[in-house]
């Protein structure tokens, strides 16, 4: 027998249906067929005929409806800047259903949001970022960046990238240069079913502000960090009511975070530098005409104990803090992608605590150095050592991380002054305040965060390390105080630093299982 639409009804019915259905295709097709020469075919669908007016800007447009995650914009924009291998500005995640009884997967393309209060913008110390006053766009101005990655840190949709090849961080720019010539970015451009475009939203300067931060901060993506931080401009659109019970796929996966050895030892050292300098502020007192000076007994190994003047403990406490607090700020160089623009780094004084922190250290190494010369001058050492640690722990509280919030961080970063402070001169003290930060610290371990899992997990073994370094230092504190006893508490406070970068929870758009 012949096959024919008659013995078929169900291929007549098909084929029929096809021959309706309103594909890209087709309407490119249609668009082509009434196109004057030389003017694109999708960039009137797919971008704004008009500029942005005042109090509005580009942003990204994504029907959830339409994007398959064939991961053609992901290509397409690898491809036009030339990104690394493993490097990528746009990415495409999944989201599913918690509730067995009703699946339900979307998939969800994504890239930088161009925020209305960009976080990247706002934390950058060399001003390597910014806004376009007339698009919106978010820019980043890759010879100004000094590679420190913190702009990173702060996003909390993992947008910026920090190349290992250059030095520095890059991230999506909406291909703003094929915009200014009347074409859609490459994303739009290369996805085949239309799912991504450029829109105009109200983001400032008029009466609507109000209305559309609300309506971001409720209504940005399931499964995404918390909006209302940066107030993101990208508007996933769909027809179909998206379930509340939506999460990332990903949301239970465990990334363990670079350890960034270098700011590990300048986060112990310049604490250690600190106290030290409260000690020596503390042996220098003022000169007295019956008893021109002081003995102090200090006891450096166990049954040494030296007699030593108060001038002299106060000069070789202050060279220790010296010591301690230039090798740690060296250390930071190491961290950049680019030291050689490190003058730079004043530029962000208005609105990032990187640019403060480098403001009062570098003054502090001034006075410290001073110091050395003029005794008297501890007292302002240790006092700008204080106000640059605040800083140095306002930079990771203002991420808005949940293992960087100010009740772990502050505690961590001053605890450590306070004790190489204590140590030497009260040994039974540091041991007792030591035992509080210890368990201070355990906290984190036993909730359900990301960070207590990732401790409990992947990282068990160096948190058992830190804890047995820490519980040594208490033993030798107690037993045995003296140089061996300081050695095992800074080996401690480095292992806790080191889990204080490694174990943070790095929020970011929903991805799929790693």
């Amino acid at each position: 027998m012949v096959a024919s639409r008659e013995n078929f009804p169900l291929l007549a019915e098909l084929l029929a249906e096809q021959q309706r259905l309103d594909t890209p295709v087709a309407r490119f097709s249609a668009a082509h067929d009434g196109l004057r020469p030389g003017v694109s075919v999708l960039a009137p669908q797919l971008i704004p005929l008009t500029a942005p007016r005042p109090g509005e800007q580009y942003a990204f447009e994504v029907d959830l409806d339409s994007c398959t995650g064939c991961k053609s914009c992901v290509a397409a924009c690898h491809s036009l800047n030339g990104l690394d291998e493993n490097e990528t500005w746009r990415e495409v995640g999944l989201l599913v259903s918690t509730n067995r009884a009703q699946p339900f997967t979307q998939t969800v393309t994504t890239a930088c949001h161009h925020c209305a209060d960009p976080a990247c913008l706002n934390g950058c110390p060399v001003l390597a970022y910014e806004k376009d006053p007339i698009t919106g766009i978010v820019v980043h101005l890759d010879d100004q960046c000094i590679g420190c990655g913190y702009c990173v840190l702060k996003c909390p949709y993992d947008v910026p990238k920090f190349s290992e090849r250059l030095g520095i961080v890059r991230k999506c720019d909406m291909c703003q240069g094929r915009l200014a010539a009347g074409e859609a970015p490459a994303c739009a451009q290369a996805c085949p079913t239309h799912a991504i475009r450029i829109v105009t939203v109200v983001t400032a300067g008029t009466s609507e502000i109000s209305n559309f931060r609300s309506q971001v901060s409720s209504t940005f993506l399931p499964g995404a960090p918390d909006s209302a931080y940066t107030q993101p401009t990208t508007r996933y659109v769909t027809k179909r009511p998206l379930p509340e019970t939506l999460i990332a796929a990903d949301a239970a996966a465990l990334r363990v975070q670079p350890g960034h050895w270098p700011l590990v030892i300048m986060l112990t050292l310049l604490p250690a530098a600190i106290g030290l300098a409260l000690a020596g502020a503390v042996t220098l007192v003022p000169a007295d005409p019956i008893s021109p000076s002081v003995t102090y007994y200090v006891t450096l190994f166990p049954a040494f104990t030296y007699e030593l003047p108060s001038q002299s403990v106060t000069y070789y406490v202050t060279l220790a803090s010296w010591v301690a607090g230039m090798t740690g700020l060296a250390a930071s160089g190491f961290h950049l992608g680019k030291p050689l623009r490190a003058w730079r780094i004043f530029l962000g004084w208005r609105t990032s605590w990187l640019s403060r922190e480098a403001i009062v250290f570098g003054a502090w190494v001034a006075v410290a150095t001073a110091a050395l010369v003029v005794p008297a001058l501890i007292v302002a050492s240790a006092t700008l050592g204080l106000m640059g640690l605040f800083c140095s722990a306002l930079i990771y509280v203002a991420t808005r991380r949940h293992f960087w919030r100010a009740g772990q961080t502050f505690p961590r970063f001053f605890g450590t002054a306070a004790l190489v402070a204590l140590a030497l001169p009260a040994p039974t003290a540091a041991a007792l305040l030591l035992l509080v930060k210890l368990a201070l610290e355990s906290r984190t371990y036993f909730d359900h965060s990301v960070s207590a899992r990732l401790q409990r997990g992947p990282l068990v073994r160096a948190a058992l390390g830190r804890d047995l370094l820490g519980l040594a230092a208490v033993i030798l504190l107690l037993a045995l105080p003296g140089v061996a006893a300081l050695a095992a508490l800074l080996a401690g406070e480095l292992a806790e630093r080191y889990l204080f970068f490694r174990a943070v929870d790095a929020p970011k758009m929903p991805g799929m299982p790693v």
